[in-house]
């Protein structure tokens, strides 16, 4: 068994941040799903499909689900989403770094990874002064 993951994010972002850690770290240590809401998306409409996807992402072991930005309607729904029953935890401000930080730890415990994934977020950030 293994984390899964789940990237719910705003149109374009998940499936972009994706496809670049799939190109880097070929294949992927661990499946990672998307799941894009639109801009005018509804919870209640949305929740069953981001229930499937959250079912896609489960590997045994608990999901860690992603989101761009916390206290939006991605975010929000990761909200709901944790309250169906599967083990879950929610990290927010989606990156790059977050994601492959997460991919190479992917042995890292269900309970460590969403530690690894904020550390990641934050490492991720340099303030290049050239």
């Amino acid at each position: 068994m293994a984390v899964g993951i789940l990237l719910i994010t705003h149109e374009g972002i998940g499936t972009a941040v994706r496809a670049v850690a799939a190109q880097m770290l070929r294949p992927l240590p661990l499946v990672v799903e998307v799941f894009e809401v639109p801009f005018d998306g509804d919870l209640d409409v949305l929740l069953p499909q981001a229930s499937l996807a959250l079912r896609r992402a489960d590997q045994g072991d608990g999901v860690l689900v992603l989101t761009d930005l916390y206290g939006a309607t991605p975010s929000n729904l990761a909200a709901r989403v944790a309250a169906l029953g599967t083990p879950v935890h929610r990290v927010s401000a989606l990156s790059l770094p977050m994601l492959l930080r997460v991919l190479n730890y992917a042995e890292q415990p269900f309970e460590e990874l969403a530690r690894v994934a904020a550390a990641g977020a934050r490492n991720g950030v340099v303030l290049d002064d050239a």
